[in-house]
């Protein structure tokens, strides 16, 4: 059971599958929105992507910094459970690699304007980065070791350092239409690859 499923207290009951739902139909349509016009974005606009009015988001979530909050943990356990799904579907471990970093940048290109937002709530911050490396670093770890027992790549590859490098190529590059940041990626992806 992840947090979604959880309500709000310890005797709280599980939401129902419509409510659930509900609920993943919301945060997909404020990331939509934040990746085209940033979390600063306008309710109303969220509320139609999402089809509902904007009363249902802030029943759903009082503040912006709620949803905020809601839409990257929705996003990091959809990227966490990518993982072992692309080692199943992929030809290679190395190519599961690749397509979860593709994803893993799709989601760091939605977190633009997050720092700001949450910037006076350090502790939810915090919280929410100590979420964000308990659930992605294993699960980079493990397409890591798939693809070092297969023998693609080297086997001295940290999780963590590789996200970390895999995020400072992405950064800025909303503001320059001439840096293209996925190519820099698959540069770095491709160079983990031992010659044949």
């Amino acid at each position: 059971m992840n947090d979604s499923d959880r309500g709000a207290g310890p005797t709280a009951r599980p939401k129902r599958a419509d409510a659930r739902r509900n609920e993943k139909t919301l945060l997909d349509a404020a990331a939509a929105i934040f990746v085209t016009s940033g979390v600063e974005a306008p309710i109303r606009d969220i509320a139609a992507e999402a089809g509902v009015g904007t009363a249902t988001i802030y029943r759903h979530f009082p503040t912006r910094a709620d949803l905020i909050i809601a839409v990257y943990r929705h996003q990091i356990e959809a990227l966490a459970e990518a993982g072992a799904a692309l080692l199943t579907t992929s030809p290679t471990p190395h190519a599961a690699l690749g397509r979860w970093i593709n994803l893993f940048i799709d989601f760091l290109v939605t977190k633009h304007g997050l720092a700001a937002v949450l910037q006076s709530d350090d502790t939810g911050f915090d919280a929410l980065h100590a979420y964000f490396l308990d659930r992605l670093v294993p699960v980079c770890a493990q397409l890591l070791e798939a693809a070092a027992v297969a023998g693609e790549i080297r086997s001295d590859v940290d999780a963590y350092e590789l996200m970390r490098g895999v995020g400072n190529l992405c950064i800025g590059a909303e503001n320059d239409p001439h840096y293209d940041a996925r190519r820099l990626v698959e540069l770095l992806i491709a160079g983990l690859r031992l010659p044949r």
